[in-house]
Parts: C-alpha cells; sequence; structure tokens
C-alpha cells in the first residue's frame, strides 16, 4: 500500500496560522456546501458528473440575475433572442469549433443522415441569425444577446461544483459593428461590467490583455494581420480608457484576442468573470456582409462579450465571497414571516399577500414548533428578514423584525416594514 502525504512548510508559527486561517475560511466558503445547506442546486452520478439541478431557491437566484442584466442589455439597444442548444456539426466545422475545440466538445450525433453536436458556445448560432437578413452600415451595430445553455466535456479532474460543470448557462451577446464602432462599442461593454461590478460591490479587479501564443500557431485561426491587428485594437481601448491591465500570451480565444477581467475572491483566487473579444475572424468564415456608404458589400467586425461569463460560476463566486448572505435583492428568500401561535396564522397570510403584490419573495413557517426553533431555522436559510407575528402583531397591523446578522428585533407597522424594504431592494444592498 502506498499513501500520498502532503507536507507544507512554512518559515514560522504566524506564517502557518496564516495557512491555517484561510484554509478554514475556504471550507466555509465552500459554493458546493453553502449550495447544498441554502438548497440552491444538486448533483448526483445517476443524473451525471458536472450536470447541476438547479433547485427552487437556485431558480429564483438566477432569475434575479437574469431579469437584472436583461434588463440592463434591454436599455442598450440589444436584442434578445433564444437558440437551439445544439447544431448540425457542419455549423461548428464552418465557425472552426470543430477543428479547434473538438476536445472539449461531447461526441457528435447522427440521425437521419444528418450528424449534430450540443453546442460549447452559441456565437455559431448568432452569426446565422445575422447572415439572413441584409443590412446596411446604418443599421449597425446590431447587438443580439442571449442566456443560452451550453455544454462542454470538461475532463472529470477538472469539474468543480457549478464552478466547472459541463452544462452551464451564459449570459452572452454578440454585436456586429463597423470597423469604426469598435472603440465605441467596447467601451460601452466595459461601462456595463463596471456598472455591473459596481451593483455587486466588486472593487478588487483588474483587466487582462488575452493574446494569442505566436510559438503555438497550430491553436489559433486566421491571418497574422488580423490578429496584430485585433490586439493593437484592444491594447489602445484599454490604454485610452486608463485602465490598468497586464498582457497574458496564450490566453486568446481561437479565433481571437479578448480582454478578461480578473475578479480576486474572498480567499486570494484569480476568477475570470468578464470577458470581451474581437473578432475579424467568424465574419470571414461565415461571409458575413453589410453595404457601406458606396453601396459595396464589406465585413462587419463582431465583438462577443459575457458581463457574467456563466451564471453557474458567477453564482459560485456570489455564494463565496457572501459565504451565502446574498445582498437582499438576490436572495431567494428575502423575508420570512413566522407565527407565534395558530391564531395569528391568518394575519401571517394577509402579510404574505401583501408581499407577493409587491413582487417580495417571501415564505411562511406556521408549524407548530416553537418561535425559538423557527427562528434559528430562519437565520441557518440566511434570511434577510425574519418578520415574528404574535398576538400583538395580528392586532396592531405591525411587525416584529430581525434583520440578519442582528440579534435584536424591532417592532414597526407594516407600511414603515414594507417602505424600508423597497428601499434596500431598489438600492441593490
Amino acid at each position: 500500500m502506498l499513501t500520498r502525504v502532503y507536507v507544507y512548510g512554512f518559515l514560522n508559527k504566524e506564517d502557518l496560522k496564516e495557512c491555517l486561517r484561510l484554509e478554514e475560511e475556504a471550507k466555509q466558503r465552500d459554493h458546493r456546501k453553502l449550495g447544498k445547506d441554502l438548497e440552491i442546486f444538486m448533483m448526483h452520478d445517476l443524473i451525471g458528473k458536472g450536470l447541476p439541478i438547479w433547485l427552487p431557491n437556485g431558480f429564483l437566484l438566477r432569475r434575479a440575475l437574469s431579469d437584472y442584466i436583461m434588463d440592463k442589455e434591454l436599455s442598450l439597444g440589444y436584442q434578445h433572442v433564444m437558440t437551439p442548444s445544439l447544431g448540425s456539426i457542419n455549423l461548428y466545422k464552418t465557425s472552426g469549433h470543430w477543428e479547434h475545440y473538438q476536445e472539449d466538445m461531447f461526441p457528435s450525433m447522427k440521425r437521419d443522415n444528418e450528424t449534430y453536436v450540443l453546442r460549447p458556445m452559441n456565437c455559431p448560432h448568432h452569426m446565422m441569425i445575422y447572415k439572413s437578413f441584409m443590412h446596411s452600415y446604418k443599421d449597425l451595430p446590431i447587438r443580439i444577446a442571449e442566456i443560452a445553455n451550453d455544454f462542454r466535456f470538461e475532463a472529470s479532474g477538472n469539474l468543480c461544483g457549478i464552478e466547472r460543470a459541463r452544462a452551464f448557462t451564459q449570459n452572452d451577446a454578440h454585436i456586429f459593428c463597423r470597423p469604426d464602432q469598435i472603440k465605441q462599442e467596447i467601451q460601452n461593454v466595459i461601462n456595463l461590467i463596471l456598472d455591473a461590478y459596481k451593483d455587486f460591490g466588486f472593487k478588487n479587479y483588474t483587466f487582462r490583455l488575452s493574446l494569442r501564443d505566436e510559438n503555438n500557431a497550430e491553436k489559433y485561426f486566421g491571418n497574422d494581420e488580423l490578429w496584430v491587428k485585433s490586439e493593437n485594437a484592444l491594447r489602445e481601448i484599454l490604454q485610452s480608457s486608463g485602465a490598468k491591465f497586464y498582457e497574458a500570451k496564450g490566453e486568446a480565444a481561437f479565433y481571437g484576442p479578448k480582454i478578461d477581467v480578473q475578479v480576486k475572491s474572498a480567499i486570494g483566487h484569480d476568477v475570470t468573470l468578464s470577458t470581451v473579444q474581437l473578432d475579424y475572424q467568424l465574419p470571414e468564415r461565415f461571409e458575413l456582409e453589410f453595404t457601406n456608404e458606396q453601396n459595396m458589400r464589406v465585413r462587419p467586425v463582431v465583438i462577443h462579450r459575457a458581463i457574467f461569463g456563466s451564471l453557474d460560476r458567477f453564482v459560485a463566486f456570489l455564494l463565496e465571497e457572501t459565504k451565502g448572505n446574498l445582498p437582499v435583492w438576490l436572495n431567494p428568500v428575502q423575508v420570512k414571516l413566522l407565527t407565534v401561535s395558530e391564531k395569528n396564522i391568518d394575519y401571517a397570510k394577509q402579510i404574505e399577500a401583501k408581499l407577493r403584490l409587491n413582487k417580495i419573495r417571501v415564505s411562511a413557517d406556521v408549524t407548530n414548533e416553537s418561535v425559538g426553533k423557527k427562528i434559528r431555522n430562519a437565520v441557518m436559510e440566511k434570511t434577510p428578514y425574519i418578520l415574528v407575528l404574535g398576538d400583538k402583531e395580528s392586532s396592531e397591523g405591525s411587525v416584529a423584525v430581525r434583520e440578519r446578522g442582528s440579534k435584536d428585533t424591532v417592532s414597526m407597522s407594516f407600511d414603515e416594514f414594507e417602505k424600508m424594504l423597497n428601499n434596500v431592494i431598489a438600492n441593490k444592498q
């Protein structure tokens, strides 16, 4: 029998203590444990490795994220679509994925003399949407967005909860624009990223300019001229924006360079959340066109961008950053109602109905358990607001409010509580 032993060496006891502290902190923040405890998602080998199932709490959280980003995109002129989760193998041969990305894709499926693959990315579908219509220079930019399900065959050793799974959902978009619009469109995307990070309270991040590795040319397609052109364009945009960034060779997508936003997690990891990619290659491969001012057919440029990256990885990051104490506006259950006795159930139902009418996510515990146990359960569920409803509250039309992280209970009218809650949600607290 062989036993593997891991040995850590430290220069002093203080370094050892700090390492042990960080290990314990990482355990408490592990999204896999939090996801199970808070009933966000589940996984089972009988379903398949790397295939998460989102439970009711997880669905509410995903919906809140989806609504948030789609509302932002709609206000910025994006058009949302829905495309199939698979496509013809010829679609992915045209895009270059089958040649350059096949090892990360699920095997092809043959039916009725046709061959299909589960899609790893959404860009080929969006290219075909653009290609199906005639476009003038006056129409551009065209911004096509989708909350899309994708599939990649990650190696078993790489799987990590919903942070790295085989089925995931991307907050994806493709901007088809003229060359003279590139700088403004990418700056608009960066502004959207920064706007979102402000709402989520992300402050510790940096930009990475991800370039190709010229010494490993077989990983990429396209000619050198287009690569140099696109890499220089992204570099100039970052320089002119004043953003702090560093360059990383070998981190580009196979079809183009990109700007990745590296966010430092609470336990010191660098996590890529958002990405912006400049692509001259796919418009060539799909023969995309628009008519310019001289009525000549010319190629557009495509900007690939994802603000959240995948919703799955974003949720994993949020759970670990907050230890599951999600901000009120995102929490699956924002208010928990606890009755003192059966006499208070009718009042609890009235409060529940009013909150639901106000689009507040609320649940009620009207069991015969003691109030103390009900409170302990709600605290373990990390509910932002607990309302204890007894005879006094029922007769006065008031609520006894206990805020997450506090042991104090404050009495106020229901109207006062509802106004305060609406303000907290509106300010993304």
